[in-house]
């Protein structure tokens, strides 16, 4: 019973364990099989059982062995399968394919189970506990840019889909608090405003600006340069002056991060580069005392096997760098906060370097030495944003763009669109605004989910809020329709989970039916490949699967109401799970 109740929404593994049973009486006593189960996108079934090919090829020509070929061992695979309620019938096609049409009235009553006991009983059930998501981290006193939208957008979706598989997820804000740039920042505040405690953000203005104006004087001023790196080795041997100023650079660069933050509903916690410096030392001198640390040109190193340039751990100058504190993150997230699966979110340019640091991290016994086995690290690489003339995208004076100024440019342009189908004089202020903000910044954020993330992908504000193809817009008046279906029947669902009953009798209810019911194991795919577009796939393919339905199936007022407005509500609970794990607030009316 603990068996089943471990993935109970998940169809795959359901019949995976069933295929195994079948797989282990065909050819009792062989070893590593794993059934290979696939939904089907063939007219002969629901699901497909691919393992007679794989098989034949390892039993052929050995003695005792009766089969004539893969269609044969089909068949005793299909023979073998034990008798269960949720399989209607199986055939073998081809070289020995086993197609299974699963029960109607087995799915049926799976969906209404769910309905009755919540979404969550879907939730997929991974094999770790607690896993770090290392997401958005931009560095102080720097705008943040496109690049940190997406990881910030990817990483929040990845760590939603993490938490509702029952993960333990650390979300975590690795921004860049530390390093030689704080030295001119800081000298600059002192000599702007000697009275550097009582400098707010309005003072200093645009920090942005601020990081410039100094970095000018740090390239041009040679005295400026001096007072500047000295202030670097002040700050870092912990002068209280010195923190103090930093402190409150960090402070205000912080709370421009949080307008991002806000607008998105993103929630991290920040441990930046900053927290790791205590670390450091021990880290560096328990891998020299591995013997992995070695002398190169002045700097210490760690070679790694197949790339010819090496991770520097300390620089020529006897600082440290990103890769130091990149392996001292490493070490602390799994040796002190116990993670099991680390997750970084960050542009394909820095895929070197993080292959590396893993690298150097399984040299030091971190890792197992199986790639399959936790703990283990995952880089999840994007591409660039890119503006409609298809180059990088910025601003005309090629600045780049502001986040904030982004997203309120999209909820500006959906409130544009509501107002123009005249929602102003049906709502009030308060709906049009949440409604645009839901709209806008779901837009926004779905563009960039549903593309595979190590593509490039053009930001285009025209495209991204089209209520027509694959976009938030259209999903969300989806929904928005299926809740409007369901009002205006006057039935009250939650009295209909509990006298009704789900029937799937039409072809198009049991498409749907069907496609509710691959949820579970969509998210899971989603999660082990960390690939959200998988997910934002199966919730367009839903919306056209209902869409369908809606036009072929009478609800309100035929014969099997009932049924179908409970259908109208799995779809749109499935599709709300959808919007909560890809970070869009789902719109009710519209």
């Amino acid at each position: 019973m603990a068996a089943e109740q471990e993935n109970v929404g998940n169809l795959k593994r359901k019949l995976a364990k069933l295929f195994q049973l079948s797989l282990d009486a065909t050819v009792p006593g062989e070893p590593d099989i794993e059934p290979q189960v696939a939904a089907c996108t063939a007219k002969f079934g629901d699901y497909q059982c691919n393992n007679a090919m794989g098989l034949w090829s390892k039993i052929k020509g050995r003695p005792g062995i009766e089969f004539r070929g893969p269609p044969a061992v089909g068949q005793a695979i299909m023979k073998n399968l034990p008798q269960s309620e949720m399989i209607e019938s199986c055939s073998v096609a081809g070289p020995g394919f086993v197609n299974v049409v699963l029960s109607k009235n087995w799915m049926a009553q799976n969906i209404q189970k769910m309905l009755v006991d919540g979404i969550e009983t879907w939730a997929p059930k991974l094999s770790i506990k607690r896993a770090v998501v290392d997401f958005s981290s931009p560095n102080i006193a720097k705008e943040m840019h496109v690049g940190h939208l997406r990881s910030t957008i990817i990483g929040d979706t990845l760590a939603s889909m993490l938490e509702f598989s029952n993960v333990e997820v650390l979300r975590r804000n690795h921004v860049g608090d530390w390093g030689t740039q704080f030295g001119m920042l800081i000298e600059f505040l002192f000599e702007k405003f000697p009275n550097f405690e009582d400098v707010n953000e309005t003072a200093i203005g645009d920090l942005q600006a601020f990081y410039k104006e100094s970095k000018q004087r740090f390239d041009v001023d040679a005295e400026f340069k001096d007072r500047a790196q000295k202030a670097v080795v002040r700050l870092q041997s912990g002068e209280q002056m010195y923190r103090k100023a930093w402190a409150q650079i960090c402070e205000i660069s912080r709370r421009e991060f949080d307008q991002v933050y806000q607008r998105l509903g993103v929630h991290l916690e920040e441990k930046g580069e900053s927290f790791y410096n205590p670390h450091i030392p021990g880290v560096i001198e328990a891998l020299t005392n591995q013997g992995l640390v070695e002398e190169s040109k002045g700097a210490r190193v760690i070679f790694i096997e197949g790339i010819n340039i090496p991770l520097i751990v300390v620089k020529s100058d006897g600082g440290y760098n990103y890769a130091s504190t990149d392996m001292t993150a490493l070490w602390y997230r799994l040796n002190e906060e116990k993670a099991e699966w680390i997750i970084y979110v960050t542009d394909v340019g820095q895929q070197q370097h993080f292959d590396m640091v893993f690298k150097a991290a399984k040299r030091a016994g971190w890792f197992p030495a199986d790639d399959r086995q936790y703990p283990k690290a995952s880089h999840v690489g994007f591409g660039l944003v890119l503006g409609e003339d298809g180059k990088r995208f910025r601003t005309r004076s090629t600045e780049v763009v502001r986040l904030a100024d982004l997203l309120d440019e999209a909820k500006t342009r959906s409130k544009a669109a509501l107002i123009e189908r005249g929602k102003a004089a049906e709502w009030t202020e308060e709906e049009l605004e949440q409604t645009a903000e839901a709209v806008g910044y779901g837009a926004v954020k779905y563009a960039d989910l549903k593309n595979n993330r190590l593509t490039n992908y053009t930001f285009d504000f025209d495209q991204m809020l089209n209520d027509k193809g694959n976009t938030a817009v259209y999903l969300l008046y989806a929904h928005a329709r299926i809740c409007s279906i369901i009002r205006k029947s006057g039935k009250d669902t939650e009295e209909l989970k509990k006298t009704g009953k789900i029937l799937l009798d039409h072809a198009d209810e049991r498409v749907l039916g069907l496609h509710l019911l691959q949820f579970a194991e969509v998210v899971e795919e989603a999660c082990t490949n960390l690939l959200p577009n998988v997910l934002c796939e199966y919730l367009y393919n839903l919306s056209e699967n209902f869409t369908r339905f809606y036009s072929n199936c009478q609800v309100v007022g035929s014969a099997e109401e009932t049924s179908r407005l409970l259908l109208c509500e799995a779809t749109a609970v499935v599709m709300r799970k959808c919007f909560f794990l890809l970070g869009i607030k789902p719109v009710y009316k519209i």
